[in-house]
């Protein structure tokens, strides 16, 4: 493959790191579960901590939607519910290796007032222990006196002499942080929820990016969740004990780790007369999971949800009958097919499937994918050879994701052939390539895998990427300094998603992607546009590299330190969605901010002559509700600034600003919109 190809093909996927105003992972996902949203798992991520590389970072979010000002009675942690954050990472054990379990208590410090924080004291005051145990069923109590920060109800309570009297909230934050003996760190509150999403859009028959006219909406803004976060040594969590620096490379197969989170009740409980509170007893029912983002929420159908989630992992083989065609033939795959429904859902029509990849493969619904190959001397020796992974890989015909969808859920995805990058390959998928990912650990079903031993990305490096796995592997293929070797390097993103989830990674696009057959592409599987002798870069490809949903960034940045999570937005904050509210001053954790109406609306980059890479000229979009001085300056990637657009104070109104990019060399530059010396959104272009 020349290298003009990769730099065209690299070109196209920069394309997807454009901001632009950006389904909630397991948000209210099953019918019985939306009826006990204590007990709901959000999310749950996993990722190798960027600032202590030595360690993992695990987030598990319970409780979902939550209103700031939601009180008297402010969200919080369910007693009489054990969450549970489970990790396996032996396949000779026949269940989970390590269990963190976490139950929470409440008192009630000065009954006398309806308010919640009064003079010093907290009603309800939420305190937690700490076990750590294992399949076995014994438990170890190493935190016992843990302390959940009080709801952030507003300054008044938290910070007046008659409330809390504490400095600010993240100081609050900060003093209920504990550390384990074992070097643990351990984090139990309320944060802004991280999740990113149009929710709106997606639910209403997949209309995302929307068609309506409107634009698009993160149906999570301004909204908190309830946090268990934990930082482990790599030490802790690997089979056999051994820290990162012992790695036989940064794929080693003996540090990959599943995680999931799960939250369980006890099987009877009867209401209390006269106000008292319910009594719980019998054997604890598992309520609700959640391990790889999006399953219970677009892979399962209602019908079998609330059953879903009183399994576990290491039940899911067992059950592989009734749930495999979701993963072999899943639904969303249907609407990305103009044979089937296609055409039902225009906001998917960028999205579509190889039917006849390489013409002889096709992976739409019902095909069979790769299994004219089982048995033959083809995959001898690939993870495709029912002597290695075949029987789990290639099981059926008439069962075409089996080879991609379903190990990315299931089994993780070994470092042997095809699952290895088209670099080296000649034109032969099946080929040894450029390996990028080893998550495999088979022995479980729906978890997180990350394997430990790969590096984070940094996340003020110019190449980190919310598309996680999907950059790392467009970077080794078109990149230079990857992409003249099939040796094992370290590429930016490999510690991104589907290889664990990091806090930034937008998954929603990348499973998205993920079903419309990208992972086949990038392996080598071409789509169906492909000419052999030609460029991989077809309309095809460069359609499905170019999707988004519209919401591809959180509300607020995320901490570059533990617990990572922001703040939760206070009681008295007013979201900028509320276009009716007047200007006032509110604290988010130790930064004052002014938030007025829409302010300066998310400015968007418009391409006027071709979808973005742009040629020549652009429009940018941006709205002010209030007089402010405007800057809107354009930089390359060196921080050089090459262009001002406006510079000068404005009056309210919608305005187009619309520049000509044609004396700039080709490349990516950025293009910084400031409000009254403040940056308000940083748009990223690439010039063609």
């Amino acid at each position: 493959m020349k290298r003009k190809i990769y730099a065209a093909f690299m070109l196209a996927v920069m394309a997807l790191q454009i901001t632009a105003p950006a389904f909630a992972s397991s948000h209210r996902e099953a019918p019985l579960i939306a009826n006990d949203p204590l007990a709901d798992n959000t999310d749950l991520y996993a990722f190798r901590s960027p600032d202590n590389p030595n360690k993992i970072t695990i987030i598990a979010n319970f409780v979902p939607a939550q209103l700031p000002q939601g009180g008297p009675n402010y969200y919080s942690f369910g007693e009489n519910i054990r969450y549970e954050i489970h990790i396996d990472n032996n396949t000779a054990t026949p269940g989970d290796d390590m269990i963190y379990r976490f139950t929470f208590s409440k008192t009630n410090e000065d009954p006398s007032t309806f308010f919640n924080i009064r003079l010093g004291k907290q009603n309800l005051k939420t305190t937690y222990k700490m076990e750590r145990g294992n399949y076995t069923g014994n438990f170890e109590t190493i935190i016992t006196d843990g302390v959940v920060p009080p709801p952030n109800i507003g300054p008044r309570s938290i910070s007046s002499p008659v409330g809390l009297n504490a400095p600010d909230y993240n100081t609050l934050i900060n003093k209920s942080i504990k550390t384990t003996k074992a070097g643990e760190k351990v984090f139990c509150g309320t944060a802004d929820d991280p999740f990113f999403v149009d929710l709106g859009g997606i639910f209403d028959l997949g209309d995302a990016p929307r068609t309506t006219g409107t634009p698009p909406t993160d149906g999570l803004k301004c909204l908190n969740v309830c946090t268990i976060a934990l930082q482990v040594d790599i030490s802790i969590l690997q089979k056999d004990r051994k820290p990162v620096s012992q790695a036989v490379n940064i794929l080693d197969p003996n540090y990959v780790i599943g995680v999931w989170a799960s939250a369980s009740r006890q099987k009877i409980s009867i209401l209390g007369d006269n106000g008292a509170a319910p009594s719980n007893s019998g054997p604890w029912v598992q309520v609700s999971r959640l391990g790889m983002p999006l399953t219970n929420e677009a892979v399962i159908p209602i019908g079998d949800k609330d059953y879903w989630n009183s399994l576990t992992p290491y039940q899911d083989l067992a059950n592989l009958n009734r749930f495999k065609n979701y993963f072999y033939n899943p639904e969303l795959a249907l609407y990305m097919d103009d044979a089937k429904f296609g055409g039902a859902i225009p906001a998917l029509k960028p999205l579509r499937i190889q039917k006849n990849s390489l013409g002889a493969f096709g992976f739409g619904n019902g095909q069979d994918g790769l299994y004219s190959l089982k048995g033959t001397s083809a995959v001898t020796g690939t993870a495709l050879d029912d002597a290695v992974f075949g029987t789990l890989l290639l099981p059926a015909k008439a069962s075409p994701r089996s080879v991609d969808l379903y190990p990315i859920f299931n089994t993780g995805v070994p470092n042997l052939s095809p699952y290895q990058l088209a670099v080296g390959k000649g034109g032969n998928p099946l080929a040894p390539g450029k390996p990028f990912v080893n998550n495999f650990l088979p022995n479980g079903g729906d978890m997180l895998r990350l394997n430990m031993a790969v590096p984070p990305t940094s996340r003020t490096d110019s190449k980190f990427s919310s598309l996680g796995l999907l950059q790392a592997a467009a970077l080794g293929l078109t990149d230079p300094a990857y992409n003249t070797t099939t040796a094992i390097q370290p590429i930016p993103n490999m510690d991104g998603f589907p290889n664990g989830r990091r806090l930034e990674d937008d998954v929603t696009r990348i499973e998205l992607q993920a079903v419309s057959g990208i992972v086949l592409s990038v392996l080598g599987l071409w789509y169906d546009d492909f000419v052999p002798g030609g460029s991989p870069l077809t309309p095809q490809l460069l359609n499905v590299l170019g999707y988004s949903t519209g919401i591809d960034a959180n509300d607020v940045p995320f901490k570059p330190a533990f617990p990572y999570v922001q703040a939760p937005f206070a009681g008295n904050y007013i979201c900028p969605c509320n276009q009716t509210a007047k200007k006032t001053t509110i604290v988010m954790g130790n930064n004052t901010e002014k938030m007025g109406g829409l302010g300066l609306a998310a400015p968007r980059m418009v391409a006027t002559t071709s979808p973005n890479p742009f040629v020549g000229s652009n429009n940018v979009h941006y709205r002010l509700e209030e007089a402010s001085q405007v800057n809107i300056s354009v930089y390359d990637t060196k921080g050089n600034q090459v262009k001002v657009l406006v510079n000068k104070l404005m009056k309210p109104g919608t305005y187009d600003q619309n520049w000509n990019g044609n004396d700039l060399t080709k490349g990516v530059y950025f293009i910084k919109v400031s409000k009254d010396g403040a940056v308000i959104q940083t748009l990223r272009v690439v010039k063609g």
